[in-house]
């Protein structure tokens, strides 16, 4: 009997140890608010007798907001996080102790640890829940732009252009032939930070030009499993050049054209000229 007794609270130990470490995951993007889920709604709670305590394990200053018999307690908060934490007012005695968190930053990419104590003659731990607090922000639709191409330009050097920004954090950049669907060595990649801590990409292949070419450029966002991806529509300039002999024989039917239409419209002039001419002539002649 106590044997079994005790295989039993050993086993339910176990389980509260499994479910005290489970974390939530968040993922905000920089600059945005977010909020740390901290919600234990097991009982009844007083306020007045309990203590939360939000917190980043291991870290010189641990403490982000506490909470001290229902009042605020900033006393020993960390530099880093002074007015920029909030507890939801109407929520905490329903239980929710959740945190928003402002203006989030790269420097806040932390495990959180909330810790809710019952207080007594003793402090008593009556809940805990960590949340994973990770940053990123999906890129822009890249943009590829390449050379118009000429029918003949087979071996000739090729350059293309990617970019895309705004984004976090760094991405993956490929280029890829959709012709076999192998990737190509880019020639530059520059990828640029920005003050909210966003970043922008670009890129640059250099190829030798095909008789038929289909370029791919994809930005990858780990993170947030985001593949983005820019085709190349292949441009062709087409052209046949005439031979030279041809081009003579069409500059010679133009030129007898023009000097036949120049011709038409002297004779016109002077028939013109020579009509109103006889006609003053005539009237010279009445006036005798």
């Amino acid at each position: 009997f106590h044997i079994t007794h005790f295989f039993f609270f050993l086993s339910l130990s176990f389980i509260l140890v499994v479910i005290s470490w489970e974390k939530t995951h968040v993922i905000s993007k920089p600059g945005d608010n977010v909020t740390l889920s901290c919600i234990y709604d097991k009982e009844d709670l007083q306020l007045k007798n309990l203590r939360v305590y939000w917190q980043i394990p291991n870290r010189n200053c641990a403490v982000v907001h506490a909470l001290i018999s229902g009042q605020d307690d900033h006393s020993k908060q960390c530099i880093h996080f002074k007015n920029r934490t909030q507890l939801f007012w109407d929520r905490l005695e329903k239980g929710d102790f959740s945190l928003l968190l402002l203006n989030v930053s790269q420097s806040d990419k932390h495990t959180y640890k909330c810790v809710v104590q019952k207080t007594y003659d003793i402090s008593k731990k009556i809940y805990e829940t960590e949340v994973d607090l990770g940053l990123a922000a999906s890129y822009s639709q890249p943009i590829l732009s390449g050379p118009i191409r000429n029918s003949d330009s087979t071996g000739e050097e090729l350059t293309f252009y990617c970019r895309s920004g705004n984004g976090y954090p760094k991405p993956k950049v490929y280029w890829i032939n959709k012709m076999d669907n192998s990737r190509l060595d880019p020639s530059e990649l520059k990828i640029i930070s920005h003050t909210d801590g966003t970043y922008s990409v670009f890129s640059t292949l250099k190829v030798k030009a095909t008789s038929n070419m289909q370029i791919e450029c994809s930005i990858e966002n780990e993170m947030l499993q985001e593949n983005l991806s820019a085709n190349y529509t292949q441009q062709k300039q087409d052209y046949s050049p005439e031979k030279p002999e041809k081009k003579g024989r069409v500059a010679q039917a133009a030129g007898i054209v023009s000097i036949v239409i120049l011709a038409g419209l002297l004779a016109v002039i002077i028939c013109w000229l020579w009509r109103r001419r006889s006609s003053e002539l005539v009237s010279y002649t009445g006036n005798e």
